[in-house]
């Protein structure tokens, strides 16, 4: 066992495949949630993702390690009072999508903290679509600074490998300046394109749509959160996009055929090493 007991504090989609795998990979003695919602706790329980459940966060006192896996607000929000109860040796590390905020915010704060963001998750929320594979060759950051704890990195780090990601380290700021490119640009994008189309042409569109907008069934509150967190990283990345955007309008005004040429053709090839 990697871990005694285990606390997730925040059971919906990402908590519950955490919760999920420890069991699936017996890295914890005892794997505890807590949540706001009771229902979140029955489910999560009757899954076998945890083995109880509270929504009285004193439940996590005695824990190893607790995973925040909340809102970027209210890991912050809640940082406190944790703190506050938490034997001296306990980890705590999150999973939230900006880590600047989070990580300055809590590394005074809590001894042992080390700030994570895996790189995997779904349009889809809540316990009922958790699933132990969801971590499984996808990429987790880690945001240690100065002042992290090293024991605690190497056991935070020994645990997402056992749950299937690969891990690399990045500085917190950025971190937020490198997501705000590739996943809360593209939601962004998600977002406008879809509010862009009258619901009425639905009914004629092909799978393209679809898959341009599937991220756009994201939680709304969830990127509410994360677009306020990296407000002014996100920011910089749409405007980048906009003159992307401003280039192929121009070269469709002035009926430049080799200009919009250059422009696909260019994505064309960028497209191709993302793969």
């Amino acid at each position: 066992m990697l871990f005694n007991k285990i606390a997730i504090v925040g059971t919906g989609l990402i908590g519950g495949s955490i919760a999920l795998a420890l069991k699936e990979k017996q890295l914890a003695r005892i794997v505890i949630g807590v949540s706001r919602h009771k229902e979140s706790l029955i489910l999560a329980r009757k899954l076998g993702a945890i083995d109880s459940g509270s929504q009285d966060i004193n439940i996590i006192k005695d824990a190893d390690l607790v995973i925040l896996a909340t809102p970027v607000t209210t890991i912050i929000k809640s940082a406190c009072r944790i703190s506050k109860i938490l034997k001296p040796e306990c980890i705590i590390c999150d999973v939230g999508s900006t880590k600047e905020q989070i990580v300055s915010k809590l590394t005074p704060l809590i001894p042992h903290f080390v700030g994570c963001h895996p790189l995997s998750g779904s349009e889809k929320k809540g316990i009922k679509n958790a699933f132990a594979g969801l971590f499984k060759n996808s990429l987790c950051i880690l945001t240690p600074v100065k002042n992290t704890d090293n024991k605690a990195l190497t056991k935070v780090k020994k645990l997402w490998v056992n749950l299937g990601a690969k891990v690399i380290t990045m500085n917190p700021k950025f971190h937020d300046q490198v997501l705000s490119f590739v996943s809360h640009l593209p939601h962004l994008v998600s977002f406008a394109l879809i509010n862009s189309i009258s619901p009425s042409y639905f009914r004629f569109s092909a799978s393209s749509l679809k898959d341009t907008t599937r991220i756009a069934a994201s939680d709304s509150g969830l990127w509410l959160d994360i677009f306020f967190s990296n407000r002014d990283n996100i920011l910089r990345a749409a405007q980048i996009f906009e003159q992307r955007v401003s280039a192929i309008k121009e070269a469709l005004a002035k009926k430049d055929k080799k200009l919009l040429r250059r422009i696909l053709t260019k994505a064309k090839n960028n497209r191709k090493r993302l793969d």
